[in-house]
């Protein structure tokens, strides 16, 4: 027997949309619901899929197993809380807020009591299976370096600029659209306050690149991807939106690949 379920989707830009078309492709999944606060964006998606519909948070959370937020830190504010005390599992793509140590710890503590799921999609990085089993033995060090076009900071640099050198918790804060992947590493090693990010502009590169570096007892992990952008936004990953369609599969899949 197949495991069915529902999928509400918050946020239909760039991954949103491309999470629903793959989610509308899965036998696994019964029925989408989706909401956008542009209207006319969830409406469109609606109307090109069989499966989605077009409904407020509020209206179809009753209807759901599994909401999916591809919005913004600010959407996750609004609904997380009401989503996990509705005791539905929940995807989050915009984890910079969860830097916010007394709201992730209080969403958390919510999902415990009403026995549901919070996931983090590993977004637009490689090698988080090894850093979250290097932390069970000990980490020393962990370091993200992100290296990006000037334009993707809104600035021109001629040479290659170091814009920032400190902790993921400064860097989720100072550059929320540009290093949103800090907040995941430190959630799945050493902390926002031990983990160091280092912010690269760089005019002669043709690819965002995100480069993690650890030391620890388990020995030296060095992961790097250089990311094509998403066809319908250039400032997003395409491999973010392919972790998230990635991790919507793994949870309808009775095989379970990796930590």
């Amino acid at each position: 027997m197949v495991l069915m379920i529902t999928l509400g989707i918050i946020g239909c830009g760039a991954i949103g949309s491309d999470v629903a078309k793959a989610a509308d492709e899965m036998k696994e999944i019964a029925e989408i619901y989706a909401y956008d606060g542009v209207e006319e964006r969830g409406r469109k998606l609606a109307e090109e899929l069989g499966k989605v519909k077009f409904q407020p948070v509020d209206v179809f959370l009753p209807e759901v197993d599994v909401v999916f937020e591809a919005a913004s830190q600010q959407a996750v504010y609004e609904y997380a809380e009401r989503i996990v005390e509705a005791e539905k599992d929940l995807i989050v793509m915009s984890i910079g807020a969860f830097f916010d140590d007394e709201f992730r710890e209080r969403l958390v503590e919510k999902a415990r009591v009403h026995n549901c799921k919070i996931y983090l999609p590993s977004g637009a990085v490689a090698g988080l299976d090894g850093i979250k089993a290097a932390s069970i033995g000990g980490l020393d060090t962990v370091t993200l370096v992100t290296t990006k076009s000037p334009e993707a900071f809104g600035k021109h640099f001629d040479r290659r600029t170091i814009l920032f050198d400190g902790s993921a918790r400064e860097a989720v804060q100072l550059f929320p659209r540009n290093v949103n992947v800090a907040s995941c590493l430190s959630m799945a090693g050493i902390g926002l306050d031990r983990t160091k990010v280092k912010v690269v502009a760089d005019p002669v590169i043709r690819f965002n690149s995100h480069k993690i570096l650890a030391h620890g007892k388990f020995g030296r992990l060095r992961a790097e991807v250089e990311n094509l952008p998403n066809p319908k936004n250039p400032s997003t990953s395409y491999l973010a939106s392919l972790s998230a369609i990635a991790l919507l599969k793994k949870i309808v899949n009775p095989l379970q690949i990796g930590i």
